[in-house]
This record gives C-alpha cells, sequence and structure tokens, in this order.
C-alpha cells in the first residue's frame, strides 16, 4: 500500500534528494534534521557521477553540472615535491554547498525542520513512530533513514546487528581560502589534481568553490585530503575531543585538540612534499574523519526503510557517495509511485550498495 505520509530522518544532501522526489511526486513528507545551524558551508567539491546528473536533470538543473572549478589535469609528486608523473585529465569538482542550497530552497521551509534529533523509531502494525530528543513523538506511514553512518534508524531495521567497521585509516582535511594559501603551494598545486603517495599513507589535493558557490580567481578555497594510519588506541586519542569527549566517526573544524593538530603538523613538515606542507599549514583549524566499511544486511522493514550511508558506508575514494544516495532516493521514489512495495527498492538498491562498498575496499588495500 502507497504511504501518504513520509518523515525523513537526515537532511544533508540524500534526504534532500529523496525528498525533493518524493514531494514533487506529491506524497506528504517531512525532512528532521539534528543540526541546529545547519549544513551550509561544510561540504568541499563533489565528483558527480551519472546519478547526479540524472537528478540535476530531473529537477530543470542542469546548470549546476557547470559551476565547479576545473582541474586540467593530475599531477603526481615525489618526497621532494618533484613531479613524477602527468596526465592530461580535465576534471570539474561540483561545488557541494551549491547543489546543497539548491536542492534546499526545492523544498518548502515547513518541510524541512532543523535543530529536533531524533533519538529512535519504532513501528507497529498501524504506523511507524519517530521519537524525539525532546520526548516527542509523531508518527508516519513510513519512515526513511537518510541519517548516514551514524544513523539512529538502522536499528530499527537491522537490530542490534553491527554497525560500521574501522578500517585501519583516517583522513585529516583542510578547506583554505585560496589568498591564504601560500605562493609555494599555489604555483604548484592550483588549477591541478596533485597527489603525492607515500607508504601507508598518501595525499590529494584541489581547488573547489567558495563556501557561496563561487568559481572566481581569489574566491575559491584549496581543499586537501591526507589519508594516515592509526592503530585503534591512536584513533582513540586522535578522536578525543577539546571537551575531552571520545567522538565515534569525526571531529569537526574547532573540535581537534591543539596538542593532536600540532602532532600532526610535525608529521607534515617531516613527510610531505613542500607545497603539501604549505597548504597543511595553512589550515587554521584542520579536522579529522576516521574510515569505515558498513554494508547492511537488509535495507527495509515494515515501515521503515534506509538509504544512503545509513545502509551502505563505502570508502571515500570510491567519490559515489552523493551518488549512491541519488541512486537511492529514484528508486525509493518509483517504487512508491509504482505501489509502495519497499521489496522492489532493495531487490534494485542493495546489490549496488554492496557492490560499492567492495569498490571502496579494493581501493584502500594500500592503506588499511
Amino acid at each position: 500500500m502507497k504511504p501518504r505520509r513520509i518523515i525523513i530522518v537526515g537532511g544533508s544532501i540524500g534526504g534532500l534528494f529523496a525528498a525533493t522526489l518524493l514531494h514533487r511526486a506529491g506524497f506528504d513528507v517531512t525532512v528532521h534534521e539534528r543540526s541546529v545551524h545547519g549544513l551550509e558551508g561544510r561540504g568541499a567539491g563533489l565528483v558527480a557521477q551519472r546519478e547526479v546528473f540524472a537528478m540535476l536533470r530531473e529537477v530543470g538543473f542542469e546548470h549546476i553540472a557547470h559551476i565547479g572549478v576545473v582541474a586540467r589535469e593530475r599531477i603526481y609528486l615525489d618526497r621532494s615535491g618533484q613531479v613524477v608523473q602527468t596526465q592530461r585529465t580535465p576534471q570539474t569538482q561540483l561545488s557541494w554547498d551549491v547543489l546543497f542550497r539548491s536542492f534546499r530552497d526545492l523544498l518548502p521551509d515547513e518541510r524541512y525542520v532543523g535543530g529536533r534529533p531524533v533519538v529512535g523509531v519504532t513501528q507497529d502494525a498501524a504506523a511507524a513512530q519517530v521519537h524525539f530528543a525532546d520526548g516527542s513523538v509523531e508518527t508516519a506511514d513510513l519512515v526513511i533513514g537518510a541519517d548516514g553512518i551514524g544513523s539512529v534508524v538502522r536499528g530499527a531495521v537491522v537490530g542490534g546487528q553491527a554497525g560500521p567497521s574501522y578500517v585501519g585509516y583516517a583522513t585529516w582535511r583542510g578547506l583554505v581560502p585560496e589568498g591564504q594559501v601560500p605562493q609555494v603551494a599555489a604555483t604548484q598545486l592550483f588549477d591541478r589534481f596533485a597527489f603525492c603517495e607515500m607508504p601507508g599513507s598518501h595525499i590529494l589535493g584541489y581547488l573547489v568553490a567558495g563556501p557561496d558557490g563561487s568559481t572566481a580567481v581569489g574566491r575559491r578555497r584549496y581543499n586537501w585530503v591526507w589519508y594516515r594510519r592509526y592503530q585503534p588506541d591512536e584513533l582513540d586519542d586522535v578522536l578525543t575531543d577539546i571537551d575531552g569527549q571520545r567522538r565515534p566517526f569525526s571531529l569537526a573544524p574547532g573540535r581537534v585538540r591543539p596538542e593532536v593538530v600540532d602532532a600532526m603538523r610535525a608529521d607534515a613538515q617531516a613527510l610531505l612534499p613542500p607545497s603539501f606542507r604549505a597548504a597543511v599549514e595553512a589550515e587554521p583549524r584542520p579536522f579529522i574523519h576516521a574510515i569505515f566499511d558498513y554494508a547492511a544486511p537488509r535495507m527495509t522493514a515494515g515501515r521503515i526503510a534506509l538509504m544512503g550511508d545509513a545502509a551502505f558506508v563505502a570508502r571515500p575514494h570510491t567519490a559515489m557517495g552523493v551518488a549512491k544516495a541519488a541512486g537511492d532516493a529514484f528508486a525509493l521514489r518509483d517504487a512508491l509511485v509504482a505501489d509502495g512495495n519497499l521489496a522492489r527498492y532493495e531487490e534494485e538498491r542493495a546489490p549496488a550498495g554492496r557492490a560499492i562498498v567492495a569498490y571502496g575496499q579494493r581501493l584502500g588495500q594500500t592503506l588499511g
């Protein structure tokens, strides 16, 4: 039976994709996002796969496919900073912020509720119940978990089974306004997709749009990502924030303890080429994400469905996180419009999710 009232838990890009498609299809849909201050400004660049282009065409946003920063070539550096390989493969990084803001604007304000964290989901024969941190409860015909790697909806679908597994490494990241990038880094790294590989580690970087989506010279940002191995006890220390709380997956800008940042910068001085060292040093508030694998044994249970990273967590090497969410959103919409049979959705998307997770594992073999 087709659902009438749908609640989506999680208001990042995946949740917005699903909400936009379902709202346009005539469903009564509301998104609940735990963040109080919104998600804009948190994204960098993304490589658009075919599912993302299909989503842009679906809503008449083809022009967004051209709002990005072009890296004219790929270069590979050695530790001394010499370019040891060049590939003439131009690539455009779309703006995550522009994508998020554009889809957020498609959804009426009353359909997107922020600052109201969900703590659990239950269901019975008549409805699904969404439980909020303030003690309130809302009911729906269908609940969609689009709440990412730390999903609270996941348990209602898969039960007490194991969650995401740490793979042995993490990424340090920085987003530096291009005017603050030292000349030694700007000269070698700007307008290129740059890489440097080391035993058990590698760093990459590229220019992305500014937080307002601008691609004009002087208003862009340099995005660097440094993959590093950490033993579990080392990770415990790195992910303990400035308040002494051990966070499960990541630390946002400004939340990493100063001594941990200092140790990372000292390692950058010792290990990285001069241009990358300068780019790392230029970021005043580096942040960190531990890397995990997860493949849900099932994506649906009764009146509850999972999508995006709530269902399958793939390593960032795949560059397919947003594409995976777009594919899930399309399949959910199609199943619900057809007859409301969620089995149709799971049959289509579970094999795709497992394949993407496995692909990320292969790409990360030299790091984990």
